[in-house]
């Protein structure tokens, strides 16, 4: 698997520069992830995006001692939450996470996910595969970390089978997916896809800046984020300003 990714932290006075997403890629290991950290740890001073670049660096970590130790074996994407999670106790704050790894000699699709973060895979430009999300409520998303009440035991465990080479799998932070249908992305794979191929992050960038940044900050505009507002029962119109953190990667091989 090969990929590119990008990030767009949303501007704001009052909140860092580096946002409150977080996100890794793990070539060798085929292994990706992200994380957003929630924005209402800064009411207590606390930096909301360090719990969850902590928890990537924790993730990172984890792939490369699971894959030193069992050499070829898949990387087990439960057990590195697991271990990433108890190796970020000690910062306050929470944190959605998904990370997804190709098993079974790449034929499989297996991740885990806490929260409203997740993925889509594509196959000849269509959408085939869109990932579960988890909420507590309307824009509440299960997360990790402080006072939270979840650990990683409340994941939900994916298997998708059976991949095939020219896959493409969009794995993003709550900023995309609010904001992003699954049909705008087809168009732009239509439109940038040569002879099966993508360049991953090129059509990251594309995402990220030209339909996810730019539908946020559409007022009028119909997104997956006005469109569970409206089935929750919340009056909403238009996208949703938030940090934006997109991974591609294209299957090469399986």
């Amino acid at each position: 698997m090969v990929c590119g990714s990008f990030y767009l932290p949303k501007e704001s006075e009052n909140r860092s520069l580096l946002g409150e997403d977080a996100h890794f890629i793990c070539a060798k290991e085929n292994t990706i992830g992200v994380a957003d950290g929630v924005g209402g740890w800064a009411t207590y001073g606390v930096d909301a995006g360090e719990y969850a670049r902590k928890l990537m660096d924790n993730s990172v970590m984890a792939v490369h001692n699971q894959h030193r130790k069992s050499g070829d074996v898949d990387v087990d994407p439960i057990q590195i939450l697991h271990e990433a999670y108890g190796n970020t106790k000690n910062i306050a704050g929470t944190s959605t996470a998904c990370i997804v790894t190709l098993s079974n000699e790449g034929r499989t699709l297996h991740a885990v996910n806490v929260g409203d973060s997740g993925f889509m895979l594509f196959r000849d430009k269509k959408c085939v595969y869109i990932s579960p999300i988890r909420q507590s409520y309307f824009n509440c998303p299960l997360q990790l970390g402080t006072g939270s009440g979840y650990t990683p035991q409340s994941a939900t465990e994916i298997k998708v089978r059976v991949l095939r080479p020219g896959d493409v799998i969009v794995l993003g932070t709550d900023g995309l997916l609010d904001n992003v249908s699954p049909g705008e992305i087809e168009k732009v794979l239509e439109e940038n896809t040569i002879e099966g191929f993508v360049e991953p992050e090129m059509l990251a960038w594309i995402i990220a800046e030209r339909l996810a940044l730019r539908n946020s900050e559409d007022a009028g505009r119909l997104t997956p984020f006005s469109i569970a507002a409206h089935k929750a029962g919340v009056e909403h119109i238009g996208g949703k300003r938030d940090d934006i953190t997109v991974i591609v990667g294209q299957i090469l091989a399986a």
